[in-house]
């Protein structure tokens, strides 16, 4: 089943208590989404199990990458300076954004590892992309901290936004070797401050979210620029599945300082590919209400328009409070008409 784009009139519900989260399982934190071709889930989270996978109604159907979820934490200084702990034996240093490809197959980054590592769905790999080494800070060399990574859907080409100590995008051909880069810091056309979440567009096109430029930049394969347009703090973007030809982009939340102001970001925005909102959703001010956004970082869309969220809860909002919990950070809206 596929559905059309969205319109101003389309309508998308919350779906309270989506995710049946089996007990002994802890999230921490679900940094990103994805859905394959049979719309199961794939959820890359902070927890004692790093990929969790559920059907469209929530029940959860696979998860790996911990053979030992029970063994405890450890803690590690993470990239902000802060003893955080970690649970033993996960696969990845810090998972940071999961994409599924046109074969099915899944692209894992892990920020603190400086890999992207392919896998079918059960876990097995077929491709690693990095040293496991951060490149010098702001090199342009990959990897130093990438973000995520999108993939051509003819070609197999591979992309990867290295975002946190590069200001880059980097291509690779179908067997991972390097065709290019593109990028650098700033403000104008064509440079970035923080690329972090990209996505392809059809078969010509790589959108990519300049997370602190406060900005979509659309680019040709090879790196060409074409347009841009605002968006507040977007940090995910993807695209519709079938007939549905839009963008779907999450926008995080104001700084401190405005933390409480209604309006400012906690959204998910729709758009056309020329930059026209056609609709958003989420509450005016953050929480943990199914309506609501804490801190948003990863946006999937299903066969029926359905759309599921990723949020940094913990690092970004209860790590910070008194006692630091988990909080809610992955969320399900109903396309439920239009």
């Amino acid at each position: 089943m596929t559905v059309g784009p969205a319109t101003p009139e389309t309508v998308y519900e919350p779906v309270p208590y989506w995710a049946k989260v089996p007990h002994g399982i802890w999230l921490k934190e679900a940094t990103s989404v994805a859905v394959d071709s049979q719309d199961r889930v794939y959820v890359f989270n902070r927890g004692n199990m790093p990929v969790l996978v559920f059907d469209r109604d929530g029940d959860l159907v696979d998860m790996w990458g911990n053979d030992t979820p029970f063994a405890g934490t450890e803690l590690y200084e993470d990239p902000y300076g802060n003893l955080t702990p970690r649970w033993s034996g996960c696969r990845f240093l810090r998972p940071h954004a999961v994409t599924v490809d046109h074969e099915d197959h899944l692209w894992l980054v892990d920020d603190v590892g400086n890999t992207v590592t392919k896998t079918d769905t059960k876990g097995k790999a077929l491709l690693t992309l990095g040293t496991g080494r951060p490149t010098a800070f702001q090199s342009g060399e990959p990897f130093n901290r990438p973000t995520d990574v999108a993939v051509h859907p003819v070609k197999g080409d591979i992309y990867v936004t290295d975002g946190y100590g590069n200001s880059r995008v980097h291509r690779y051909d179908a067997y991972g070797r390097h065709l290019g880069s593109w990028g650098e810091p700033g403000t104008d056309e064509g440079q970035f401050s923080l690329p972090h979440n990209l996505a392809m567009f059809g078969d010509d096109a790589v959108i990519v979210c300049d997370r602190e430029n406060h900005r979509i930049q659309v680019f040709g394969l090879d790196g060409t620029f074409r347009t841009t347009w605002h968006a507040h703090k977007a940090v995910a973007v993807c695209s519709g599945k079938g007939a549905d030809t839009h963008l779907y982009v999450a926008e995080q939340g104001p700084p401190p300082i405005q933390f409480g102001v209604p309006g400012i970001g906690h959204k998910i925005q729709i758009y056309d590919l020329e930059g026209r909102r056609v609709t958003k959703f989420g509450a005016a001010l953050p929480g943990e209400a199914p309506d609501q956004f804490n801190w948003l970082h990863s946006v999937a869309v299903d066969s029926e328009g359905s759309v599921y969220a990723a949020e940094v809860s913990y690092i970004e909002v209860g790590s910070k409070l008194d006692p630091p919990r988990e909080l809610v950070s992955l969320r399900k809206w109903r396309r439920v008409s239009g």
